[in-house]
């Protein structure tokens, strides 16, 4: 059955139509830019898919696009950072890798995940996305474009993605068969991302959360007790998102290590390693992803108690102090603690 890569980048009409047309007379380079979650990453699949399928039959080209999908197509480099960045051990990698033949076929395509973090390996990859040989072509994934990165945005093609709208998050989730009204709450939960979305609407403890967070004020009471019974129960219940994240990163191991089984290879050297890299960085972010949320979600209860009559001075302050937090989850604080310093100072309710 052939296999449509594009149905998986949600919400994304014009970047999708940019790179079909795209895919029919292909530059050197393109760069993809906008928020995590808004589907580059699948739009990169989908796009190498075409490049690589490209000229071949019908049964060469759906095989092309399989392998594609799951990334283990012999002549698609996927670079993803195994730190902070992409060091420069793997941008003297990617130099080697652009200026061999391809692998299979007539083309490669090299894709460059996080570039806004690329920091000083970029100038040593420049020359490589400039010129490369007529058989490679670069895809470069970035959420944002720091100045430092302007000179190699030159020498691209700019795909621009969005947040994915809220109601195209509802309307997948329906379509992947989730119920309607729990897909309406994760994708009003999810910030535009429709990973976040799927994440949340495999999670049953999602709307439990999202009503305890909003309980919360009015358990308080102004101690420290108070404060700190809500803020253990409200991190135990924010640990439960990762159940669902393991087994959601478990599912793409499998996919992962099946593409190449299928294709009678193993995987490169090192990239089960960078993938459990990921993997673990991703239950950083959801963690913190959703302390954020559940956080937006108390801001809320001050939102409502204002238009029933409360005070704005309140929902003012509790606003600015919760902005003030989730500023600083960026830099690893001791989060009970934070939180409940937080709580301690929010206005009572009830």
């Amino acid at each position: 059955m052939s296999v449509d890569l594009w149905d998986e980048v949600v919400g994304q009409p014009h970047a999708v139509a940019q790179l079909q047309a795209a895919a029919r007379s292909p530059v050197h380079a393109y760069l993809l830019v906008g928020p995590e979650g808004s589907g580059k990453r699948a739009a990169a699949r989908a796009f190498a898919a075409e490049l690589l399928a490209s000229g071949l039959d019908e049964e060469a080209a759906d095989r092309a696009r399989r392998l594609t999908a799951t990334e283990s197509h012999p002549s698609l480099t996927v670079v993803e950072r195994e730190g902070e960045s992409i060091d420069k051990d793997q941008a003297d990698e990617v130099v080697r890798r652009a200026s061999l033949a391809p692998a299979e076929g007539e083309r490669q395509v090299i894709v460059l995940v996080d570039f806004h973090l690329v920091s000083v390996a970029g100038p040593k990859l420049l020359k490589s996305i400039e010129e490369p040989p007529p058989s490679t072509f670069f895809v470069i994934l970035a959420e944002e474009l720091p100045p430092e990165l302007e000179t190699i945005e030159s020498r691209c093609v700019r795909v621009d993605f969005t947040a994915v709208p809220t109601v195209a998050i509802t309307d997948r989730l329906v379509r992947d068969g989730v119920a309607p009204d729990v897909a309406e709450v994760a994708a009003a939960a999810a910030g535009g991302s429709l990973g976040r979305a799927r994440l949340l609407a495999r999670d049953p403890a999602m709307r439990a959360r999202r009503d305890a967070w909003y309980a919360a004020p009015e358990r308080l009471d102004g101690s420290g007790h108070a404060a700190a019974t809500a803020v253990d129960e409200l991190l135990e219940l924010v640990e439960g998102v990762l159940e669902p994240l393991s087994a959601q990163q478990a599912e793409e191991m499998e996919r992962f290590l099946a593409g190449f089984e299928s294709a009678g290879l193993e995987p490169p050297k090192g990239q089960l390693t960078i993938l459990e890299k990921r993997h673990r960085r991703e239950q950083r972010k959801v963690r913190i992803d959703e302390l954020r949320s559940g956080l937006a979600v108390l801001v809320s209860r001050y939102r409502d108690a204002l238009a029933e009559g409360g005070s704005p001075e309140d929902f003012v302050a509790v606003a600015d102090q919760v902005q003030q937090l989730c500023d600083a989850l960026a830099f690893n604080p001791k989060e009970s603690l934070v939180l409940q310093s937080l709580f301690v100072s929010l206005p009572r309710l009830g």
